[in-house]
């Protein structure tokens, strides 16, 4: 082969095109940038996939933790959470079912059974030091689906709300009702009117920023003895397979939340009624987070309809009472009553 000197023209029709030697070093940069990205890419992917696996289930269940997570949480925190227990408690019963024989017809999914695959925590908030909502992200598939079912969920547990009925002792036909008016930010308003909501405290009294507000304002403390679960009383007969509270669930498709309803009525003279409707009756004053309303019953069905609790408490006590399950007094009739 001829050599060429330094001076020759170089030979075009054997010289490496351009764009192959573009090429060549686009690709050499990539795979220097990715090795000096390696360290830090697994790093994350770490941080991501760090959790446990969660046991109870066959096979077991890999959970992971959002690398952005509070240092404080942890899977004993987790396991401590109950919501997230009642709710896997929940699932593991209705998943179950799949693979039951003795029904008739079998489950849906018998054929090709979900199971859950993967847990991924993405986000927890606190209140003070205990956890108060997790947003999640569970992976259930079967064999043939390439989709897997809708699994994120906004996660916060169980709550109560009740229906407050006062009936003058004069005239029984005539009812009113206790609201609360207050800010509801998620819903973008800060005058939201609805029944009084909260929890159950450790005494197994009604607790919670309602339920002190209308001690506050009414000297009325509600105890357990005094509260009628009508969402346990419309479902006593109605089936649960899959081991689903004894509640109403507002929005199943995103969250786990149930709200069980309670039906509170009393009879009062009537000028403690009028007293409690003139010291009930005026604007929220300045500062003021919760206003308690009394409104006629008859008009609760057009002033507090976008409350979905309460039009869910409204439509249980009125079809109670028509099942005669509860007599005129808002009484379980006596022979409903579970023996002692």
């Amino acid at each position: 082969m001829a050599s060429l000197d330094s001076n020759d023209p170089p030979n075009l029709s054997t010289a490496a095109p351009f764009s192959s030697v573009q090429g060549v070093t686009e690709r050499l940069a990539n795979e220097d940038l990715l090795k000096r990205l390696e360290p830090m890419l697994e790093a994350l992917k770490a941080e991501k996939f760090q959790g446990f696996d969660l046991e109870g289930f066959s096979p077991a269940v890999p959970v992971s933790f959002a690398r952005d997570m509070p240092k404080k949480f942890s899977k004993d925190e987790l396991l401590k959470y109950k919501p997230f227990l009642k709710w896997l408690e929940t699932l593991k019963s209705s998943l179950s079912l799949q693979y039951k024989l003795d029904v008739e017809p079998l489950h849906p999914f018998h054929n090709d059974p979900y199971t859950l695959r993967e847990i991924h925590i993405q986000a927890v908030d606190y209140f003070g030091e205990r956890i108060g909502f997790i947003k999640l992200d569970a992976v259930l598939e079967n064999g043939k689906s390439s989709v897997g079912l809708p699994g994120k969920i906004f996660m916060r547990g169980g709550s109560v709300a009740m229906l407050m009925i006062l009936r003058p002792n004069d005239s029984l036909d005539e009812r009113l009702v206790i609201l609360t008016e207050q800010p509801r930010i998620p819903a973008g308003s800060l005058s939201f009117l609805e029944i009084p909501a909260g929890v159950m405290d450790d005494h197994d009294n009604f607790a919670g920023a309602a339920a002190k507000e209308i001690e506050e304002e009414t000297g009325i403390t509600i105890s357990q003895s005094e509260l009628i679960d009508m969402t346990k009383l419309a479902l006593e007969d109605s089936p649960n397979l899959e081991n689903l509270a004894h509640a109403i669930y507002p929005s199943p498709g995103g969250s786990d939340e149930f709200i069980t309803l309670f039906l509170w009525e009393m009879k009062l003279e009537r000028l403690e009624i009028e007293a409690l409707r003139e010291k009930l009756t005026g604007e929220r004053l300045q500062g003021e987070m919760i206003k308690l309303r009394l409104l006629n019953y008859e008009d609760l069905w057009k002033f507090a309809t976008r409350d979905a609790k309460t039009m869910a408490a409204w439509a249980l006590y009125e079809s109670l009472k028509r099942a005669g399950k509860l007599d005129d007094d808002g009484n379980i009739v006596d022979n409903l009553r579970s023996p002692t």
